[in-house]
């Protein structure tokens, strides 16, 4: 029986959202140590330089700062992007933030649009101009083009009160990675979007210690708080084996989320 057809990443040129800390510098640092080069785009320009310089050591680290929301600093971002690179292979559209936790009768209509324009509307602008940019690449052996990864939430699928914005805008990517997958299947473009659980990252840092703690302890197993380490592997594997396409993967330890 043949193994798994393994992608090699040495020579493939990836971008990260939000590659300046949490996921995004983590998954930054798994593809420098398996052969690709990065460009981090990120909104926090002292943060993301130091991040790039702190991981130059391991490969070709770039830098674009963007705005994910905001559509001209996007595509600034990835024409700066192919100035360096003649192409993109990866995408992992990773940029994201919660927005505030309200009831639904006092929800600010202007937090609720930042929060789906983030990490909804911003997502897709990202996948569009990587897919644009994929569709000219050369294939590989088995006829593929460019991998697109994206981060969602269990909130997609277990919203808790008070986080009616984050929610909807996280079961919008999850709604349309079958469809984005469909439709780039033709160029050999795969689409796959991992739904994360609670994990050690910036997000949870904001919460106090004892309640993080206590999240940890409510996963089934292992009895703690995902590492980003983890969640980094998983996009490896999502990335090198062509199988993996259009599909949501739940990466959370068997948690479901309280209503509260």
């Amino acid at each position: 029986m043949s193994g798994v057809n393994a992608i090699d990443l040495r020579g493939k040129r990836a971008v990260v959202t939000g590659g300046a800390e949490g996921f995004g510098r983590a998954i930054a640092e798994r593809f420098l140590r398996s052969g690709a080069a990065v460009s981090l785009w990120d909104i926090n320009r002292d943060l993301v330089s130091a991040t790039a310089t702190e991981l130059s050591p391991l490969g070709e680290v770039q830098v674009a700062l963007a705005d994910i929301s905001d559509h001209g600093q996007v595509e600034a971002a990835m024409t700066q992007t192919l100035q360096r690179w003649p192409g993109i292979d990866i995408l992992i559209a990773n940029a994201g933030l919660t927005g505030p936790n309200a009831p639904t009768w006092e929800y600010p209509v202007e937090d609720w649009r930042r929060v789906v324009e983030v990490n909804l509307v911003g997502t897709f602008n990202v996948i569009r101009l990587a897919a644009a940019a994929m569709a000219c690449n050369d294939p590989n052996a088995e006829g593929e083009r460019g991998v697109i990864v994206n981060t969602a939430s269990v909130a997609a699928f277990d919203g808790q009160i008070g986080q009616a914005a984050y929610s909807a805008s996280k079961a919008g990517v999850v709604g349309m990675t079958l469809p984005v997958a469909r439709e780039l299947a033709r160029f050999g473009i795969r689409c796959v979007t991992i739904a994360p659980g609670v994990f050690e990252t910036p997000m949870v840092g904001q919460i106090p210690p004892d309640i993080a703690e206590a999240l940890g302890k409510s996963v089934p197993f292992p009895p703690r708080l995902g590492r980003p380490a983890e969640f980094a592997s998983l996009v490896l594997e999502i990335v090198r084996n062509v199988m993996l396409n259009g599909e949501v993967i739940r990466l959370d330890g068997a948690i479901r989320m309280a209503p509260k």
